[in-house]
Formats: structure tokens, C-alpha cells, sequence
């Protein structure tokens, strides 16, 4: 067995962290560096200085340099996988031209400028027209041109945030096909850069020469030079090796390689992600993003403000259960089991739909509770809480299953709602699926680490590299009694919330422009 160990880069909205791992999927060293989440200068704007993640990244790999001691030497290649949907602006030089747009950034282009005629006349043939528009409005890049046209005349690179992190690895504008996942002229299915021709190039109209190198996961994105070296502490030479982007490496650190198995991922964004062999969009018009594992994709169901949603209800309606788990020194997370512990299933009749931000296909839609009572507590609220994120993942799985013929079997789960055993139970019951967790709770960075030691031929494939490095420690069981009533609820109740709710919705936002 080789001694060989792979550095990974995990850089996320609030930290970046650097870990060592060894080709039997154990973390040797791991240090994170904390940041703001993002600086905001107008409500709803949320950007961050490109320096703040340059020096986050140098001063992890320092730190984990001088904590690993003789095993720094035996890293054999690096690896860096990072959020997505997050693009910065570079002159000729590549110096940032301007703050990085991060991805939760709600800001919207007004396009005034039409599409060609052509373009347009095909979106409306394919009943692509309003979800055109949204996109486009949505682009961050339209933004810039519209609003910030000096910067966009200088703009020699717009380069998503994955590239610029493995330019400080590389000083190569280079990236992973499977990092590519965001509002930018990217074939999918094809997994390549757009061409002029292409109906959709019109909505974000970024040409290719602004845009990286791409190459297959797996793949020598370049080596440590001298220079970043010497800002690194990593040995110059060591290749880094191309991986994805943070949900991709997930399901990757999950094990899940075949279609069989779906990721869970209850992060800041919750979502749910399958495998599959061929193209299936989880909806239509959204992409299926390609996978870490080359040929294959992951479609994909976002809820957009995920498990975000319960940070903010604790630190807006239950701070006192955050001073509680303080005290007894314990997560909030796990201090809150109580009150799941103390609500039945369904909340006693109080559901929530969690579109806490614009969803994609349901750019007019808001969150919303039904079934007030008062009988209803603070508890109930935060169980409902919990089931609606679930109920909308649930929705995600019924529409890929439905779209792509496949039948998921087991669920894994990752992210921070999966380090609490109760959610893990409650999403097992809800699925009807049994949950399996595995060994660590830093999945994205131990699939970074899976595909750089197959990139380096240290294993023959993901296969084996999954068998060696991927270790399921605990499985919750669905009672199926349970699960019946969910779907009964899921079924009659929640599935029927938003079409029933859209017209109120589409009122709330246009009243909302005059009052």
C-alpha cells in the first residue's frame, strides 16, 4: 500500500479548509480558515474581495504544513474543489477588476437590449421564453455590462471562482469541466464551452476567449511552480489534478457512483443529487451537471436557502435555545433534537414550503407556512421547518426518478444537518429509504481527494477508490409506517401548496413594486 497522500482544498462561502488524506479515505491533517460569508453594499447584493480567498487558501496550506510535519512530504498531488455560481472579472494581468459576485448575490440585469430575433423565435418555439428572460436577468455577468461597463471593457477573463483558486495553485487559467456549474454559456450535455450558434448562447453572450481551458476530471490541470510554492509550503512539482466543483465532489465522497444511491447534501444549500450514464435535466431546461467521474452527470434538485433557513430561525426567533446549547456546551442542532423529539410527525397540520429565495423555475415564489392552530408552538414551527426542506428534497427525487426512469434505493447524506442523527432518522422515515453517513463529515473534500488519486493512478478507478476510501459508519432505517404518513402528507398537502399559491405570489411581488 502506498504512502502517497493528497492535499484538497474545500473553499466555501464562510471557510476554506485544507485536508490531508490517505488512500484509505483518513483525514492526517486538516486546518480551515473562517470569513466573512460576504460584504453587502446594497440590500440583497453579497460580493467578497478575491484577496480575502487568496489569502485564506495560502495561509491554510501553511498552517496544515506546519501541523503535518514528515507527512507533508509524501503529498503526491492537490486537488480543490469550491462553490459554485461565483465569478470575478480579471484584466490581462489577472488582477481582480473587481469584488467577486458570490453565488446567493440576488441582484437582476434589466436587459433593455433584445435578443436577436432568432434567438427569440426559438425560445418561444420551445417554450423557453420566460425562463430565458429570468436567466438572463439573473446573469451576473448582464449585470456588469449594464452597470458597470468600464469594468466590463477591461474584463480579459470572467473566470468562475474554481478557476481563479486553481490559477493560485497553477498560475494556468484552467479548470474542471465538472466545476463548471453556474450562469455561464456552458453546453452541459456536451461538456464544453458554447458555441455562438447555440439558441442559448444569446442569454449570456460571453464569448469563449473570456472563458478557461477546460479539462476532463481526473485530469493534470498543472504543477506547483516555485512561486506558489513558496506561498504555499506545498512541494514544488506536485501535479494538481482537475476534480469538481463542491456538490459534485459530495456525492463523489458519499460513494455514490451509480444510480442506485441519491446525495443529500443539507448545507447552507440543501439539495439532493443523482448519477446517471445519460443526459436527463432534473427539469426542464435545467442542466444535468457533469459529474466527477467523467461521462457520467449529476441532475439535480436545489432548495435554495437549505439549511440556512435554520440558523436564521434560531438566531431571529429562538436565540434562547442557542444561549441553552452554549451553556451545556453542545451544537444548537443537537440541543433542538428535544423539540423534534417533542412534535409529532406533520407538526400537527403545519407545513412549510421553504422558498426562502428565487428558485429557478419559481423565480416569483416565497416561503410560506399553512395550518396555524393555536395550539401551535415555537417547536412545532422548527419541526415544520425541518419536514419542508425534506418535503421539497423529496419533490426533487419524485421528478428526477419520473424524468430519468430510475429508482433510487438508498440515500447518503452529507453537510452539516447530517452530523445530527435525528434529522438523519426523520429523512430516512420521510424517503422510505434507508440513510447511510460515512466516516467524516468533510465529503467534498474527501471526493476531491478520491478523484486526485485516480487522476494519479494510485487506484485503476472510482470503483476501488470508493471501496478504499469511502466507509459507511452508521445506516438509519425507515419505519415504513411512518414514511405512509408522509406521503399522505407530501401527496395531499404539499405537493399542491405552490400551484395553488403562484397566482398570490406573482400579486405579492407586483404589489410589492407600489406600496
Amino acid at each position: 500500500m502506498s504512502s502517497s497522500l493528497v492535499l484538497a482544498f474545500d473553499c466555501g462561502t464562510q471557510s476554506l479548509r485544507a485536508l490531508l488524506f490517505d488512500k484509505k479515505g483518513n483525514t492526517v491533517g486538516m486546518t480551515a480558515e473562517k470569513y466573512p460569508p460576504y460584504i453587502s453594499k446594497k440590500f440583497g447584493y453579497a460580493e467578497q474581495h478575491a484577496e480575502v480567498f487568496r489569502d485564506a487558501l495560502y495561509s491554510a496550506s501553511l498552517k496544515l504544513k506546519e501541523r503535518c510535519g514528515e507527512a507533508w512530504n509524501r503529498i503526491a498531488a492537490v486537488s480543490l474543489t469550491a462553490i459554485r455560481d461565483t465569478y470575478l472579472c480579471v484584466d490581462s494581468e489577472l488582477h481582480p477588476l473587481r469584488p467577486i459576485i458570490m453565488w446567493h448575490d440576488q441582484r437582476e440585469a434589466v436587459c433593455a437590449d433584445p435578443m436577436p430575433a432568432t434567438s427569440v423565435m426559438a425560445f418561444n418555439l420551445v417554450g423557453m421564453s420566460d425562463f430565458a428572460v429570468q436567466q438572463r436577468k439573473i446573469s451576473k455577468s448582464n449585470w456588469i455590462r449594464e452597470n458597470e461597463p468600464e469594468i466590463w471593457a477591461k474584463t480579459d477573463k470572467y473566470l468562475p471562482f474554481s478557476t481563479y483558486m486553481t490559477y493560485l495553485l497553477t498560475e494556468k487559467v484552467i479548470d474542471s469541466v465538472a466545476s463548471q456549474a453556474g450562469h455561464v454559456p456552458f453546453d452541459f450535455k456536451n461538456r464544453r464551452w458554447m458555441d455562438k450558434t447555440n439558441i442559448k448562447f444569446p442569454v449570456f453572450a460571453i464569448e469563449k476567449e473570456k472563458m478557461p481551458e477546460l479539462k476532463e476530471p481526473c485530469s493534470v490541470l498543472g504543477k506547483i511552480t516555485e512561486a506558489v510554492s513558496r506561498r504555499t509550503g506545498i512541494p514544488c512539482g506536485v501535479p494538481v489534478i482537475a476534480a469538481g466543483s463542491d456538490k459534485g465532489c459530495e456525492t463523489l465522497g458519499t460513494g455514490c457512483i451509480s444510480s442506485e444511491k441519491a446525495s443529500i447534501s443539507f448545507g447552507t444549500a440543501a439539495s439532493i443529487q443523482l448519477v446517471t450514464d445519460k443526459y436527463v435535466e432534473p427539469q426542464q431546461f435545467l442542466p444535468a451537471y457533469p459529474s466527477v467521474v467523467p461521462n457520467l452527470y449529476n441532475p439535480e434538485i436545489q432548495v435554495y436557502r437549505g439549511y440556512w433557513m435554520l440558523e436564521w430561525f434560531v438566531d431571529e426567533f429562538a436565540k434562547e435555545a442557542r444561549e441553552k446549547a452554549n451553556e451545556l456546551g453542545i451544537p444548537v442542532g443537537e440541543y433542538l433534537n428535544s423539540w423534534l423529539e417533542e412534535t409529532p410527525v406533520g407538526a400537527e397540520g403545519l407545513i412549510m414550503q421553504p422558498y426562502w429565495g428565487a428558485e429557478l423555475k419559481r423565480p416569483e415564489a416565497r416561503g410560506a407556512f399553512i395550518g396555524f392552530t393555536d395550539h401551535h408552538t415555537h417547536k412545532h414551527v422548527y419541526r415544520a421547518m425541518i419536514e419542508g426542506i425534506n418535503f421539497d428534497l423529496m419533490r426533487g427525487i419524485k421528478t428526477i426518478e419520473g424524468r430519468s426512469g430510475i429508482r433510487v434505493k438508498q440515500l447518503t447524506v452529507s453537510g452539516g444537518g447530517a452530523q445530527n442523527d435525528v434529522i438523519c432518522k426523520l429523512t430516512a422515515d420521510m424517503f422510505g429509504r434507508p440513510v447511510k453517513r460515512v466516516q467524516t463529515h468533510e465529503t467534498s473534500g474527501l471526493g476531491c481527494a478520491i478523484a486526485a488519486f485516480v487522476g494519479i493512478g494510485e487506484f485503476p478507478d472510482f470503483e476501488t477508490a470508493i471501496e478504499s476510501m469511502v466507509h459507511y459508519k452508521d445506516c438509519f432505517k425507515p419505519d415504513m409506517n411512518v414514511h405512509r404518513k408522509y406521503e399522505a402528507l407530501y401527496s395531499h398537502i404539499y405537493k399542491r401548496i405552490y400551484p395553488r399559491m403562484q397566482l398570490l405570489y406573482k400579486e405579492m411581488n407586483r404589489l410589492k413594486k407600489i406600496l
